[in-house]
């Protein structure tokens, strides 16, 4: 039982030091697989069926008590967005921040584990940012990330998360009505951090896994697979090497596009990783105009239901990032 009022996490401590991990399930209170696959390693390390020879593991099962309980993706807002401590929460995800974030801090790698809305729901990979000294994501271990990311399991790999971002609450600007507070966080600046961005912010290497569609009976597996391929790969274990992913999908975000009034609307009902071509219709504003296509290319996370001035879906090319040193090949 996972009461909405408390955040519940368990550490695994190796008796031999070694790197700090730490694995989120339901930082979405809807996408369960996660929780499913740590319950399950939990008990096999309880059980001692798997053994922490070294290092640290923190299990947080349901990130988002309060969504979960209400079987929904938010609580009162997206705990995903904007996450930072805050010294005068003004909502649920707020305090729940000011719990997660220290944890988050004290981590050598973050696994976050999520599932999404729509079929065909192919697992894949959120990757960081390349090595960089720049002031919106400046990172320095990419090679560490990349290195885990083609042995987490999946084949399709995504960046270019929080540049595309940050490109798009510029343009949010111009659409907004920052009336309620979701609508005014989505034109903060750093509303594009999350887990990931917070745990890289803070010295960490950090990846998000898309485990395949909300009730996938697949999922669960896809998750519990990449946490012992993670413990494997940092040595926490004595497991076998993780299997590397020589042929692999890199796709890179390249725009997010928000709905501006509830009339706009898509043609279809959209999958992510559908391909376009330049000039395909994707939607219609309220006011009859066209949403198109700007380039060949795919169309990630679209939410046929996003509220005026949020994210309606995101656009992606291939991208030629080398990745453990080696090129997308898959689809290529």
């Amino acid at each position: 039982m996972h009461h909405q009022h408390m955040l519940k996490s368990y550490v695994y401590h190796g008796l031999t030091a070694g790197p700090k991990l730490v694995v989120l399930g339901a930082v979405h209170g809807n996408e369960i697989c996660g929780s499913i696959a740590i319950e399950r390693i939990m008990r096999e390390l309880d059980a001692g069926e798997l053994v922490l020879q070294r290092g640290q593991i923190t299990f947080i099962p349901v990130t988002n008590p309060l969504a979960h309980a209400k079987n929904e993706r938010n609580g009162d807002r997206n705990l995903n967005r904007n996450l930072r401590p805050n010294a005068l929460p003004h909502d649920f995800e707020d305090r729940i921040a000011n719990m997660l974030c220290p944890i988050l801090e004290q981590q050598d790698v973050l696994l976050d584990l999520h599932s999404t809305t729509n079929p065909p729901g192919e697992p894949f990979i959120m990757l960081g940012p390349e090595n960089n000294d720049g002031e919106l994501s400046p990172f320095s271990r990419a090679a560490e990330e990349e290195a885990l990311a083609v042995r987490l399991g999946p084949k399709r790999i995504v960046e270019g998360w929080l540049e595309t971002y940050a490109e798009g609450v510029k343009n949010r600007l111009a659409h907004s009505n920052a009336s309620e507070r979701a609508q005014m966080l989505s034109t903060d600046p750093s509303y594009g951090v999350g887990t990931t961005e917070y745990t890289r912010a803070h010295g960490g290497i950090s990846l998000t896994l898309e485990c395949g569609q909300h009730l996938d009976a697949d999922a669960p597996e896809v998750a519990y697979q990449a946490i012992r391929n993670t413990i494997a790969q940092l040595h926490l274990a004595d497991l076998p090497a993780p299997a590397v992913q020589t042929e692999f999908e890199l796709l890179k975000l390249t725009q997010v596009i928000d709905r501006h009034d509830q009339g706009d609307a898509f043609v279809k009902t959209w999958a992510s990783f559908d391909k376009l071509h330049a000039g395909d219709l994707i939607g219609h504003r309220a006011d009859g105009s066209a949403v198109t296509a700007p380039a060949d290319g795919y169309i990630l996370f679209p939410n046929p239901a996003a509220n005026p001035g949020n994210e309606w879906f995101y656009f992606a090319q291939h991208s030629d990032r080398l990745v453990d040193g080696m090129k997308s090949t898959r689809y290529a």
